[in-house]
């Protein structure tokens, strides 16, 4: 794995990922935490809510899938590292600025759909357990919401008969780096519902703006239960 040059300078390194998972892992039975990846995609849908999720609120559903109660006490260093996540994308997807979600590949023969699998159930978890984003006029959520969740089973996508007609409008991505291009636009395209920009002044442009990045990068993570565990690559 190669970390982008142009990560903020609190951005997590590959040795504060590794860390992150290692405390996460350390948790006590029976908590079930998200893995690395799937907790980017948590904290995307956390902040893409039209009002601002508190610390108390989105870290149970983070550190037990199940929800159940959290140990007495949390671990400092856990907390600053999660803090420090929420933070950075908090700012990107603020300023509508590109940014490198937690996706890892898995073999060469897995799909990207597969491969990008355990971020967007992340966020699927994400709008579980904060429904606000959920309430807002259906029609405008439909083509960013489609963009991630085509990646899904359609049987997991239960009562959502315009989200699936949506999907199958659209053209499964070819490799990983435009499925992971997808989620970063549409993470965007949703924050301009949720989240919308303050007016700005004749002549300054809006919209998603990438900086000095060339596109989203993967990252790194950990095999949720079920999945493979990745190995690390060189890619980008």
């Amino acid at each position: 794995m190669n970390l982008p040059p142009h990560r903020a300078p609190d951005a997590l390194n590959e040795d504060d990922l590794e860390r992150l998972q290692a405390l996460l892992d350390a948790l006590p039975a029976p908590l079930e935490p998200l893995d690395v990846s799937m907790l980017d995609g948590y904290l995307c849908g956390v902040l893409l809510q039209p009002e601002a999720v508190p610390l108390a609120a989105w870290l149970p559903p983070l550190l037990d899938s199940e929800s159940r109660p959290m140990p007495p006490r949390v671990d400092d260093e856990l907390l600053a590292l999660l803090r420090r996540r929420h933070k950075e994308l908090n700012v990107a997807i603020s300023g509508r600025q590109w940014f490198d979600p937690w996706i890892f590949e898995l073999d060469d023969h897995a799909d990207p759909s597969e491969t990008v699998l355990p971020w967007v159930a992340g966020f699927a978890h994400a709008l579980d357990a904060h429904p606000a984003l959920m309430r807002l006029p259906e029609e405008p959520l439909l083509e960013p919401l489609a963009a991630i969740y085509l990646h899904l089973d359609p049987d997991d996508l239960e009562d959502a008969d315009a989200l699936l007609e949506e999907i199958e409008s659209l053209e499964p991505p070819v490799d990983l780096e435009q499925a992971v291009e997808g989620l970063v636009s549409a993470v965007l395209m949703l924050a301009d519902v949720s989240r919308p920009l303050r007016p700005t002044a004749p002549g300054r442009p809006q919209g998603p703006r990438r900086g000095a990045s060339s596109g989203p990068q993967t990252g790194a993570g950990r095999a949720g239960p079920g999945r493979s565990r990745p190995k690390r690559t060189g890619r980008r």
